[in-house]
């Protein structure tokens, strides 16, 4: 780019009315919001807060206050940067010291359980809509037609259930903010719930100490291979992360390019290829070598990066604009109950831990941009089985998303 890290182009996205409507203010405001965070979380008195609220709910929260009181704006080209590129070099720098043997040995019940969160969101659509259909427009179901999709897979898999019905961008514009308000509040909840999870595994009869061992496990290689990190070992780390990104970023377009990739568009876009390829990349590097760099911080680095999506996504979810949905707020708040009553009946029925139901219905309703999220509040070394849920989540997204749209159809019929 011509002028620094944001062009004046991506500068003139951000929302003039904020008090910080310059992308660097906002990543400096941003980190000092983690930074002050987890100073607090060590300090004796304050820290008391922390055993009973997790710090990555403040990371998230204390950035949406601020964009309430209109000191960050609500979009920014900062947010859209670090989702296209933080991410990528974040899941990268977690993946590479993932132990592959160890999650398989986790066994079909986080399948079983994420495949519960899918069959949610197809029931729930219909469902909701017969509740508040005397509420709303004969043709609402057309506006479900984004959600749908984006609550199994992504937005590229809503984009492609809205186009198979034909639906115009101006009738789901009320569910966008559904959206991005519904989706946080639930994410929120998850996150409350990893901070009390072992009161949630006794309510749910499940055994956790497989999670316990692969925390376990992955921690243990940490500390065999932890040394003093040095500038080069630094070097390396910042320049895998975002080289890597970069590199699946240039490929997943270029695969966009190909007429059989460019055939799967309506199930697999090309942020989810992005994904794909750096987590695949990932997994393949941690057979190799360049595993040791865990020893030079890789996954704090990693951590790092992920939190400070965290916080963007944070400053995104404004709920002011939540009026303007009418009784559509209505229909995704039950909706998102659906999905939850019947992913953690399922879980309590196979007696899953928190963390399978908790990352398998954030890889659902969020995605890969925030189910390592969900998933790093239990343990950060764990961030990575959120992204290859996620991946799972864009395969079916579009094939879900249209079951749910004909039931709501009929139910509207």
């Amino acid at each position: 780019m011509k002028e620094g890290l944001f062009s004046q182009g991506m500068l003139a996205s951000a929302t003039q009315e904020a008090l910080i409507t310059h992308p660097t203010g906002q990543f400096a405001l941003l980190l000092g919001c983690l930074s002050v965070v987890f100073w607090a979380q060590g300090r004796p008195i304050i820290g008391r807060v922390f055993k009973i609220l997790p710090a990555i709910l403040f990371c998230y929260f204390v950035p949406t206050a601020l964009t309430a009181f209109r000191v960050l704006p609500e979009e920014s080209a900062l947010y859209r940067w670090v989702k296209d590129f933080v991410l990528p070099a974040s899941l990268i720098l977690l993946t590479i010291s993932l132990d592959v043997p160890a999650i398989l040995r986790l066994g079909p019940r986080a399948l079983v359980v994420f495949v519960a969160g899918a069959v949610g969101v197809v029931v729930g659509g219909p469902l909701s809509l017969a509740i508040w259909q005397h509420k709303l427009p004969d043709d609402a179901w057309k506006a479900l037609t984004y959600l749908a999709g984006t609550w199994i897979g992504g937005s590229a898999n809503g984009v492609a259930v809205q186009e198979s019905y034909g639906v115009a961008s101006a009738v789901i514009s009320p569910l966008i903010v559904v959206d991005i308000a519904v989706a946080n509040v639930w994410m929120a909840f998850l996150i409350y719930l990893a901070g009390r999870r072992e009161r949630v595994d006794r309510w749910l009869k499940a055994d956790s100490s497989m999670i316990a061992v692969l925390q376990h496990e992955m921690q243990e290689y940490q500390d065999s291979v932890t040394r003093p990190t040095s500038t080069k070992d630094l070097l390396f780390v910042v320049t895998l992360g975002f080289g890597s990104a970069w590199m699946c970023h240039v490929a997943a377009e270029w695969l966009m390019t190909l007429p059989a990739i460019s055939a799967m568009k309506a199930y697999l876009g090309s942020f989810a290829w992005k994904v794909i390829l750096v987590t695949t990349l990932g997994v393949g590097l941690s057979f190799t070598r360049v595993r040791s760099l865990e020893g030079a911080g890789a996954s704090k680095m990693g951590t790092v990066l992920l939190y400070m999506l965290v916080a963007c996504i944070g400053a995104e979810a404004s709920f002011r604009r939540m009026a303007d949905s009418g009784w559509y707020l209505a229909v995704g708040a039950t909706w998102m109950l659906i999905h939850g009553v019947i992913i953690f009946g399922v879980g309590r029925l196979v007696r899953a831990p928190i963390f399978f139901i908790a990352v398998g219905s954030q890889a659902n309703i969020g995605g890969a941009a925030s189910a390592p999220i969900v998933a790093s509040a239990f343990n950060p070394v764990l961030a990575s089985v959120g992204v290859l849920l996620a991946i799972l989540g864009y395969v079916l997204g579009t094939y879900g998303g249209i079951i749910c749209v004909q039931l709501c159809r009929m139910i509207s019929d």
